[in-house]
């Protein structure tokens, strides 16, 4: 287990490398740069522009300045922000808490009623649980989040006036979890609604081919409970491809959160994110891609691994044993 972690880790680190690389070459292509936002189109500020480029590095051809920010990145220095000259690693360490609440109540959520919608769902083809989960199955790939967030903030903010529509805390409210709560109900219903539809459809179709096995109907004939024979021994063997599916789904919840928080003005990755892209701030785009990188890659490790120990047939070599 531990030289296939490690074969895992070692192979990762030159995908790592190649997305900071692309990342790096599309930003560097944006027709402006902080400089020339900041110098505007007086052509008296010429001069301004060209010493702030030789002051922020820019005036350096790219391969210099991507081996320059690789150089200060391995020793564990993301550099300073462009725009405010504060060390990127402080500005992304604040952010990542309020992300991490927001995609993990959302995540959180979802599993807790995807799951056993689609285990009802498979148990009683063909009853309320099955449409239930069939609506919110389609609602939840046909709908793109920025809609969801749009028509949530719309029905419950501006009609209804029950949730806010933006933040994540009240003006005044001194940070309390009540507060909190009540700014982070609506995207993070977003980001749940966002993420069901494949995990109801994977534990439907998994629970479902499970059921009409032989065991099944042995455990049945036995004079088992029904939701014993469903719970402790369909939804038991059904288990391996759900984990995968959450595992698997984690970088598109990421992706997905990005432009929650954007709309809804939450104060993590995202909008540092749109905000950095914005104001050509590459030192700070390239410190949320560092981070959002580093978690992708190792949600991909830690799916094999869980893969791995859920299903003992499959060997840490990568084939059957």
């Amino acid at each position: 287990m531990a030289n296939y972690i490690v074969k895992r880790v070692l192979g990762a680190i030159p995908v790592f490398f190649g997305i900071t690389l692309l990342v790096f070459i599309l930003i560097n292509m944006a027709p402006a740069t902080i400089a020339d936002l900041a110098g505007g189109e007086d052509a008296s500020s010429a001069a301004a522009q060209a010493a702030l480029e030789a002051n922020l590095g820019l005036d350096k051809p790219l391969p210099v300045r991507y081996l320059l920010w690789l150089g200060e990145l391995l020793t564990g220095d993301l550099g300073q922000s462009y725009r405010t000259g504060q060390p990127v690693l402080d500005m992304v360490a604040q952010r990542v808490v309020p992300s991490l609440i927001l995609t993990g109540t959302g995540v959180a959520a979802a599993v807790l009623i995807g799951i056993p919608l689609g285990v009802m769902a498979a148990w009683k083809p063909h009853s309320r649980w099955s449409k239930l989960a069939g609506g919110l199955t389609l609602l939840s790939f046909s709908a793109p989040g920025f809609f969801l967030c749009i028509l949530g903030i719309f029905l419950f903010s501006v009609v209804l006036g029950w949730l806010p529509a933006a933040g994540m805390y009240s003006a005044g409210s001194g940070g309390s979890v009540g507060d909190l709560l009540h700014h982070l109900l609506l995207p993070a219903s977003v980001v749940c609604v966002s993420s069901l539809g494949s995990l109801v459809r994977q534990t439907a179709t998994a629970c479902g081919e499970v059921l009409g096995e032989d065991y099944i109907r042995t455990a049945r004939a036995k004079g088992l409970p029904e939701w014993a024979v469903v719970w402790k021994h369909g939804f038991r063997t059904a288990l391996l491809p759900v984990v995968t599916t959450i595992l698997n789904h984690i970088p598109h919840i990421i992706g997905g959160s990005l432009v929650v928080e954007r709309i809804f003005g939450w104060p993590g990755m995202g909008s540092l994110l749109f905000n950095s892209v914005s104001s050509r701030d590459y030192t700070v785009v390239m410190g949320v891609t560092v981070l959002i990188a580093l978690a992708v890659l190792a949600t991909g490790i830690l799916m094999d691994i869980v893969y791995r120990l859920v299903d003992p047939g499959v060997g840490w070599g990568g084939g059957k044993p």
